[in-house]
């Protein structure tokens, strides 16, 4: 068992990384003082995987458990789920000291911290994350959120939970193409902030992709720390630091959105393709030695993502570009490889660039 700290002040909080960890969340949350009633909110599907393995561990441990269901789909992020979800709380709430598990994906994480963060002005929650892609990502931070008609993640907050335990054991019942979807993440952390993390994938993907429990231990531990030293320094994203993380989301969102979000890419294989892209731009503005171009490359295709992008036009994908909220004043704005291990903020990256470096990212 690993453990990452967030370094928040008095928000600060415990990120626990590794196998078998069902067996102590009841000592888990005992070391946090979080109260004594936990309502976990989850779907049916993963309910009936770990529903009632959690209830027992968590009733041996003391605690009073309830849950509350939501649907198993981006649909959980409608303001009328939340609403509803507000009131079926406030129902389970007379006489007790409840807080919140989010026990499920992005979405379920998403929508608990932000009940979370609302209900009486905020009260206690946990991440259970049980997806990769929520473990090195999305649980971590406290970013919380809801969609509106207009867009994704429109209404939110920034309120951070009491510890995140991520299991690694979990992970070997994900289909396979979300298992590799957050693969891509993974790399990113590689190639933004840690040549180490790099090399280790590059000699161990297979192991990892095996789902190795020692080795998922060991990347998503990895990946968390570089997530928990960005958020600890820019918790509220008003400082800049938190732009390295969007290396290969800016054209990843631009493919997604010129699919009309259909699922011809998920998320991590259009930011596999968006990291592809600016790995090449990064070449073309002579930011990144061409070995490690290749590298990078190389690394994404091993371990199953795509890095180009078929049925899609070069047209499409760039005018999504020009609605990225990274974008500012109607300059362009990419994270770009320096190197493995660095990456370089860089704003009015030329026209052509970019369109060439799509235009070699379709087939």
């Amino acid at each position: 068992m690993k453990k990452v700290r967030v370094g928040l002040k008095d928000r600060s909080y415990d990120i626990v990384i590794g196998p078998k960890l069902f067996q102590k969340i009841g000592i888990l949350l005992k070391s946090v003082k979080i109260g004594k009633d936990a309502v976990v909110i989850t779907n049916r599907r993963l309910f009936a995987m770990y529903g009632r393995k959690l209830e027992s561990v968590l009733i041996r441990s003391g605690f009073n458990v309830m849950f509350e269901f939501v649907p198993d789909s981006e649909r959980a992020k409608s303001g009328e789920v939340a609403l509803d979800l507000l009131n079926r709380i406030t129902n389970r709430d007379q006489y007790k000291t409840i807080f919140l598990v989010a026990l499920g994906g992005g979405v379920v994480g998403d929508l608990t911290g932000f009940v979370a963060s609302i209900y009486k002005r905020g009260i206690p929650y946990i991440q259970i994350p049980t997806t990769l892609l929520a473990q090195v990502d999305s649980a971590i931070g406290g970013k919380t959120a809801i969609d509106l008609p207009a867009a994704k993640n429109l209404a939110g907050a920034f309120y951070q939970p009491k510890i995140v335990i991520s299991n690694v054991s979990i992970l070997k019942s994900l289909p396979e193409r979300r298992f590799r979807s957050a693969m891509a993440e993974i790399i990113k952390y590689g190639i933004i902030k840690d040549k180490q993390l790099f090399s280790y994938l590059e000699k161990n993907y297979d192991k990892v992709l095996k789902g190795n429990e020692k080795a998922l231990e060991y990347v998503i531990s990895r990946a968390s720390k570089i997530k928990s030293d960005v958020v600890s320094k820019d918790e509220l994203d008003n400082k800049g630091l938190r732009i390295i993380l969007n290396y290969g989301h800016t054209a990843g969102h631009a493919i997604e959105a010129a699919s009309s979000y259909s699922g011809l890419y998920d998320h991590g294989e259009s930011v596999a393709i968006g990291m592809a892209i600016a790995t090449d731009i990064a070449v073309e503005m002579e930011l990144l030695h061409r070995n490690d171009a290749e590298r990078i490359v190389a690394l994404i295709e091993r371990c199953g993502l795509p890095v180009f992008a078929k049925r899609l036009s070069a047209q499409k994908i760039y005018a999504a570009l020009g609605h990225d909220k990274k974008f500012i004043g109607g300059k362009n704005r990419f994270v770009l490889p320096a190197g493995i291990g660095r990456v370089k903020t860089v704003k009015g990256v030329p026209e052509n660039i970019v369109k060439n470096a799509i235009k070699g990212r379709l087939k």
